[in-house]
């Protein structure tokens, strides 16, 4: 009876082991290269931007200008970290968050503000469904987004 409750402790001892030290090297992996760092600041002509940094991927200080838009002055030094998972979409500061996968970091972050899509890839930064390497200090200054479609004809000229 003892040696049988001996070796189920070891055969414990053994799987527990194993399952912390399992745990512990996939949670490093997936976490290794840190999260997308997101800054929402002013430039120095006072336009908002977005400041892009993902030190791993060797991504620093990539800013996206919004020209000739206004956001509220309440949040404009805010800072995030996409590190943990949450349900999207979610607010930030100038914007909404509408996915997000972190699950082997930096991930896939996709931002809508002021009727742009940002997408940061860990290969490409997308604006508007429009690829741009990643060049560590770029400025890339967007436009206002044109957000009223017009409607569209039916066959017999109607709308």
């Amino acid at each position: 009876m003892k040696s049988n409750f001996k070796t189920i402790a070891a055969i414990f001892s053994a799987a527990l082991a194993f399952y912390l030290i399992a745990y512990y090297a996939i949670e490093h992996r997936r976490t290794r290269s840190g999260p997308w760092r997101v800054s929402f600041v002013q430039t120095d002509s006072n336009q908002p931007a977005l400041r892009i940094d993902q030190n791993a991927l060797a991504i620093t200080n990539v800013q996206i200008v919004f020209s000739n838009v206004v956001f509220p002055t309440d949040a404009q030094t805010a800072a995030i970290a996409f590190a943990r998972p949450k349900p999207v979409p979610f607010e930030i500061p100038w914007g909404e968050c509408v996915f997000m996968d972190t699950t082997f970091q930096p991930g896939t972050v996709v931002l809508k503000i002021s009727g742009h899509e940002i997408q940061l890839l860990p290969r490409v930064l997308t604006i508007d469904q429009q690829e741009h390497p990643w060049r560590s200090n770029e400025q890339i200054i967007l436009s206002p987004a044109i957000t009223n479609k017009t409607p569209e004809m039916s066959e017999q000229g109607e709308l």
